[in-house]
Formats: structure tokens, sequence, C-alpha cells
């Protein structure tokens, strides 16, 4: 692979902010535009990026894809217990108000930056493994 400076060096200063706005995104999806799915979809372009520029064998390195199947199973477990714990609280499938008996509207809050967070995770580990899958196909 060819080294190509300035990309590299952009990418370097980029990419932290790309991961952190990532995270602005995430954890500010419930009082704003963003969410769980904005969020993935922001750090798994950022994630490609790193791919792109410094090569798919790094990036295995970094992130190997038995860690992003551990994302995309760990993220939809988030989301489907969410709903579960609600069921069990005695409120029905995905119902928030019930994760806090003192407090719905804490328990909404709570139950929404859960199943953003579920989202988030499986969107971003969706989008590297599809990338992965096509990326080496050619290999």
């Amino acid at each position: 692979m060819k080294r190509y400076t300035i990309p590299r060096l952009g990418t370097r200063l980029l990419l932290p902010l790309i991961l952190l706005f990532a995270l602005y995104v995430q954890f500010h999806g419930d009082y704003g535009p963003g969410g769980g799915f904005q969020a993935g979809v922001i750090f798994g372009a950022g994630f490609i990026l790193y791919a792109l520029i410094y090569g798919l064998d790094n990036a295995r390195r970094l992130m190997p894809p038995w860690l992003l199947r551990i994302g995309v199973s760990l993220g939809v477990l988030i989301y489907a217990g969410v709903g579960l714990v609600g069921l069990f609280l005695g409120g029905n499938y995905l119902d928030y108000g019930v994760l806090d008996s003192h407090d719905p509207a804490h328990g909404q809050h709570l139950g929404i930056l859960l199943v953003e967070l579920g989202v988030g995770i499986t969107v971003s580990a969706v989008m590297v493994t599809i990338f992965y899958a096509f990326a080496g196909r050619g290999r």
C-alpha cells in the first residue's frame, strides 16, 4: 500500500473528531436530531475512513471480525432486553415508563437512551462488517 502523507495526516486529525461527533449524536439524540442510527453511521464511516487510508489489514487488527459479530449481537440484545425488562416490570414491550417506578419520565429517558445505544452499536458493527465483506473480496 502506498503511503500518502496528506490523507494520512488528515485522517489522523479528523478521525478523533468524527468519533467524538458520533458520541455527541448518540447521546444527544433524545434531546434533538440524531440518535442511534445516525451515530452508528457516523462511527462506522469514521472507521471505514481509517480502513481506506491505513489499509484493511490494519483495520482488521484494530477491529477484528469476531468483535464486530459481538457488537451486532450485543446491540440487538440491548434493544430487545430493554423491551423484555419493560414486560417483566408489568408494562408493554418497549414501554419505558415502567423502568423507573418513582418517575416515569426518567424511565422514558433511560429507555430511549438504552435502545438508541443498542441501535448505534448494531448499525456501526453492521456497516463495518459489510465493508469488510466487500473490501476483502478481491483478495
